[in-house]
């Protein structure tokens, strides 16, 4: 395998060059002169040829150093360029952000923030992808997800932003057809709407105020992988949902849902900024996490209280 080239030397080399000093060029590169001395040497035996006729008061190019120097020159300029490029881009808040995010809770609640965002970093852009399926984020190469859920132990970094109730619901028509539950067990009896992705593997659990636990593995017409999709069947009276209150809060307030089980409390899951893990983020990714931190509990708190109380 052929070997890579020894850039390190070439940028020395090039210092030295510039500056017509192995002593000039050790300063300003901040390492000793035996280091600078070393690593043209290196050079010399790779290439097989001497890059410089020293002598005490002179240093002077040889022909090989002359044809050389332009390129070592050139590369060294290139490799400072990139480095301030990136320097200057983890700075200041500048290039693309690569956002998941569930689609729903992303269509309601993070595109309407996008403008105010990009009004105050005009800089930076954003590849908005919207799924409910839980994205690998180092294996797709996103730099942040928003994750709605009891999050479970990973060497991902979550930031923890607000709680988001959950509820179980029903049509009015269909709590007169069929009947109300009263017991989370009860819902055994009834049709009811399954969600693909849920973290619980399709098990809706509950606690009343006495301590007790109830576990269910709901059956019914629809399975869906986006809650948004079972609401025109649930508002028809098909059936029971369980779902968050991003979804279903407008149909509670509307009347034309209904909390049921109120006695019992489901497993409340967060909103979460999730980061891979690692170093310093870029000032693009830490500016859009700051800002949906800053701006997502507000947005939410508004469309609870347009939603109404759910009971």
């Amino acid at each position: 395998m052929a070997k890579l080239p020894d850039f390190e030397a070439l940028a020395i080399f090039a210092k030295v060059v510039e500056l017509r000093s192995f002593a000039g060029a050790a300063g300003e590169l901040t390492m000793s002169k035996a280091t600078v001395s070393k690593a043209v040497t290196r050079l010399e035996e790779r290439l097989g040829a001497r890059l410089f006729n020293r002598t005490s008061r002179r240093l002077a190019l040889t022909d090989a150093g002359h044809k050389l120097a332009d390129r070592a020159t050139r590369l060294l300029a290139d490799g400072e360029a990139a480095e301030n490029e990136a320097l200057a881009q983890s700075v200041a808040p500048r290039g693309l952000v690569r956002l998941a995010v569930p689609m729903t809770f992303g269509i309601k609640a993070v595109a309407p923030l996008l403008p105010e965002f990009f009004e105050t970093y005009p800089e930076v852009s954003v590849d908005l992808h919207l799924s409910d399926a839980t994205i690998d984020l180092i294996g797709e190469g996103f730099d942040m997800a928003v994750r709605i859920a009891r999050l479970p132990d990973s060497s991902l970094i979550a930031r923890r932003l607000f709680t988001m109730p959950r509820f179980t619901v029903a049509a009015p028509s269909y709590l007169t057809k069929h009947g109300r539950p009263t017991h989370p067990m009860h819902l055994a009896e009834h049709k009811c709407f399954s969600y693909a992705y849920l973290s619980t593997a399709n098990v809706w659990h509950y606690t009343n105020s006495a301590g007790e636990q109830a576990s269910v593995r709901p059956g019914g017409l629809l399975r869906v992988n986006n809650g948004e999709a079972v609401m025109p069947s649930l508002i028809a009276g098909l059936g029971i949902a369980e779902l968050p209150e991003f979804i279903v809060g407008d149909a509670i307030s509307s009347g034309e849902v209904e909390v049921i089980l109120k006695d019992w409390k489901q497993a409340e899951g967060a909103v979460h900024l999730v980061t891979p893990p690692g170093g310093p983020r870029p000032a693009r990714v830490e500016a859009l996490g700051d800002f949906l931190a800053a701006k997502l509990p507000g947005t939410c708190k508004r469309q609870s209280k347009k939603g109404g109380k759910a009971g």
